[in-house]
């Protein structure tokens, strides 16, 4: 049997490899689009895969794929969390009086 790569395998792991790099290097929260794309992808990919097992090629780059996109919407949430505390300790010391712009 003639066995084709898997739709959507591919498309997974990209989307998981970009969600870690610009999460941790550009832009932290926006990165979970990429994960959520990445994760759309590699379930789709999985379905596809669970219906028909020997006519494809690539399970493992959806596996891998779904797997970075996990951790790649982990460091998002950090990230988001990380920035929410930043941002509202300095909120805080400007409205007590505390920390002086001048």
């Amino acid at each position: 049997m003639d066995q084709q790569q898997l739709p959507g395998a591919g498309t997974a792991l990209t989307m998981g490899i970009v969600s870690i790099v610009t999460s941790i290097f550009c832009c932290g929260p926006f990165a979970a689009i990429f994960s959520i794309i990445g994760l759309s992808n590699a379930k789709s990919a999985e379905k596809l895969y669970q219906q028909n097992p020997d006519g494809y090629t690539g399970y493992e780059n959806a596996k891998t794929g779904k797997t970075l996109s996990y951790i790649g919407l982990a460091i998002s949430i950090i990230m988001l969390v990380l920035g929410i505390i930043y941002f509202g300790v300095i909120i805080a010391l400007i409205t007590s009086g505390e920390f002086n712009i001048d």
